[in-house]
């Protein structure tokens, strides 16, 4: 886990010296004893002034971004308050720990990145998550193996702004739980559902296609349940839908009746 405990002041003085340089790239003047700004001398990293932090922050990997989260209180405050985009598809073993301690933290989150090569997030995070980055547009969970239903339960009350999800590869999600989120998150324009075989359904896609108006891409990609219904639930549903990736759904058809169109309801 990266955090303050991990944090030496000789390290953090090599970290100042190397973001001074950076910043001095820019045209400021890098001397012996620190930076010269219009407001005095950046002698050290306690120096600096939030506002400079904002945009060093802005050019270093996300990993930095979080030890430079732990450094101070005002650090952390600042950090947590600008930073909008967030990856966490570098973490291979500890990802799960990771979202359970930032995401509380990072509340103003919009872009958050946590695609994985093995599954290691659980629905806790996810709730985590759903409870504290209310501002989220842009969400990436692919290949998340262990989320159930709860995740998405949790995404649609906490996370209405959503615009692009991608949730590729999470098997075990059913079509009544997307059907459910797509009743909340009615703002969603790019839909990755790739592989989510039990997920994408017909009843889902009817679900989509009555919530979800201004979808403009949805990939279906292996989906082996989908058939024309619900692809044509999309098409009526969804008038600004430029791409639809059908690959490998082999249920669909050159042409079928609209008369089996209907408008998805609840069920009592």
């Amino acid at each position: 886990m990266v955090g303050k405990e991990n944090l030496r002041t000789e390290d953090l003085n090599l970290c100042f010296e190397k973001l001074m340089m950076l910043v001095g790239g820019d045209g400021m003047d890098v001397g012996a004893k620190g930076v010269k700004m219009d407001g005095g001398v950046i002698a050290g990293w306690k120096d600096i002034p939030m506002e400079l932090l904002l945009q060093i922050v802005s050019l270093v990997d996300d990993r930095t971004v979080i030890v430079a989260s732990g450094v101070c209180r005002g650090w952390r405050d600042a950090i947590c308050f600008g930073l909008i985009h967030l990856s966490l598809s570098w973490c291979k073993k500890n990802m799960n720990n990771l979202v359970l301690s930032l995401a509380p933290k990072f509340g103003k989150l919009q872009n958050l990145i946590l695609r994985q090569d093995k599954p290691q997030l659980s629905d806790h995070a996810v709730e985590t998550i759903a409870s504290y980055c209310h501002d989220l547009q842009v969400l990436d969970l692919s290949k998340s193996f262990k989320l159930s239903d709860l995740s998405l339960y949790a995404l649609a009350h906490g996370c209405h702004d959503l615009k692009r999800l991608n949730i590729s590869g999470c098997t075990a999600f059913s079509d009544t739980a997307l059907a459910y989120l797509a009743s909340y998150c009615r703002k969603l324009k790019f839909l990755n559902l790739c592989g989510c075989v039990k997920a994408a359904s017909d009843t889902a896609l009817q679900a989509i296609g009555q919530y979800c108006n201004h979808l403009q891409s949805v990939n279906l990609g292996w989906c082996e349940n989908v058939t024309d219904v619900g692809v044509m639930s999309l098409a009526y549903g969804c008038p600004d839908l430029r791409t639809l990736d059908l690959c490998g759904c082999v249920l669909i058809t050159d042409a079928m009746p609209t008369s089996q169109i209907t408008p998805y309801s609840w069920p009592s």
